[in-house]
């Protein structure tokens, strides 16, 4: 592949993992503002739960959206749309004068990162050529880390701005937005999608930019194989040779978040005040920070290994490690007082093992292994079933602590990922170096190979 080509294709990844830092900043901005939120609404443990589940909520909502709206419309104008929405909800959120206002806005924020979190890579991945698509679609989990990464930053900073701080924490999430909808109009529609809607000529000159014109012709005349069904109905989804596929997207999603690691991204700085920084909120957001480094090292890494390593290695190696991290932290909590360097220890350890693993390894197998014609609908089924997933673990997390005690829940949190490494052994395909045409034909073996 020339420069030219691939420097496109990295273009037209950067573009939309923009999204990807949008969703990494919204979930993660609640982590520092979280304390004075509390403070300034005088909030409950079950207050500051619904305060912090609002966003997934949206979530929700928008991934239920997602699939049907782009394979309606396209990826590329639903994205649009997303970004919008992203931007006119985080000033929503800077400007409430109750409770109920801040978690409108925030369900808000949610349908766009619902949206987004389905759309990103699933456009990235329908954009990308085989060699490049796993490293490709994983820069859209990059993003969501320095997008985690930014909002600890400007949380730690903000942190010094007074009472009313945290309004400008949420708020100055409408500027990358404006860069997602303008970025937008400079790359092109899905290749894959344009075939889907008979708009071949259109396909073909999108694949002989990335592809180049000698490659663009054979990678064409494979999706148009593929496409020859048609956009297939729901319930095709459920047929027998979509089992398997079906059961790995959703149960990967679910336990990706089942395995805790929302615990640090979104109740981290409560965590720290709690139990090593009683005296100093901004002591408590610069540990995040540490945790924000840690993450982006590890992407990083990820991405540098993830299409000559594979996937079910990765997934099997990160699950395995935030079990051990997450014994460890179990362990340290229940000391009168808590090992400080254990707890800092095995944080790192387990947000590292996150992001070199689950994190991005999870968003490339689901948007890899659906056929064309059924993608966009069953991520959406996959988005669902994570946010979900999220909303369950984000929403009891302070309950179970307070009943159980934090070492309790980390105990619960090590035996989930003890059984997603079980899990992923016995049903995770792996898909790297394969087109997503010859992904498909490990469902449908009588679909012919071009």
């Amino acid at each position: 592949m020339s420069k030219t080509k691939s420097g496109f294709t990295y273009l037209i990844a950067a573009i939309a993992a923009i999204s990807g830092l949008l969703f990494g900043f919204d979930i993660a901005v609640i982590n520092g503002a979280l304390i004075f939120i509390r403070q300034q609404f005088a909030l409950s443990e079950v207050g500051t739960e619904v305060a912090t589940s609002a966003l997934l909520f949206g979530c929700i909502g928008g991934a239920c959206l997602a699939g049907w709206l782009s394979d309606r419309f396209g990826r590329k104008r639903v994205l649009s749309s997303a970004a919008l929405l992203f931007g006119a909800s985080a000033i929503a959120a800077a400007l409430p004068k109750n409770i109920l206002e801040f978690e409108i806005a925030r369900i808000a924020g949610g349908v766009a990162v619902g949206i987004a979190s389905m759309l990103a890579p699933l456009y990235i991945a329908e954009a990308a050529p085989t060699r490049l698509r796993g490293r490709l679609v994983a820069s859209n989990q990059l993003a969501i880390v320095i997008g985690i990464l930014l909002a600890y930053a400007i949380n730690w900073r903000l942190s010094f701005a007074g009472a009313n701080g945290w309004r400008w924490m949420f708020a100055i999430a409408a500027i990358p937005s404006v860069a997602l909808f303008a970025g937008l109009f400079f790359v092109p529609e899905s290749p894959r999608w344009l075939v889907e809607q008979g708009r071949i000529d259109e396909a073909r000159d999108v694949l002989a930019a990335i592809e180049g014109p000698a490659d663009a012709e054979r990678v064409l005349r494979e999706v148009e194989v593929s496409a020859l069904a048609g956009a297939a109905p729901i319930r095709d989804l459920f047929r027998k040779q979509m089992r398997r596929p079906l059961v790995v997207a959703v149960g990967l999603a679910i336990l990706q978040q089942l395995v805790g690691i929302n615990t640090v991204l979104f109740y981290g700085s409560v965590i720290f005040q709690q139990t090593i920084f009683p005296n100093s909120a901004s002591s408590a957001l610069a540990a995040n920070i540490t945790l924000g480094g840690v993450n982006l090292i590890a992407t990083l890494l990820s991405m540098a290994v993830i299409d000559r390593m594979g996937r079910r290695p990765l997934l099997l190696w990160s699950a395995g490690l935030m079990a051990l991290c997450h014994f460890t932290m179990a362990w340290a909590f229940r000391a009168p007082q808590a090992h400080v360097s254990a707890v800092l220890g095995a944080m790192l350890l387990c947000v590292a093992a996150f992001a070199f693993g689950l994190g991005p390894g999870v968003w490339v197998l689901m948007a890899e292994i659906f056929p064309t014609r059924l993608r966009g609908r069953a991520m959406s089924i996959a988005n669902v079933a994570l946010w979900s997933a999220s909303l369950l673990l984000t929403g009891t997390f302070l309950t179970i602590a307070k009943h159980y005690g934090i070492s309790g829940a980390f105990v619960v949190y090590g035996g989930i990922c003890v059984f997603t490494v079980v899990f992923i052994a016995a049903l995770a395909p792996e898909t790297s170096g394969l087109s997503l045409e010859q992904i498909e034909q490990l469902w449908e073996p009588n679909v012919p190979d071009c």
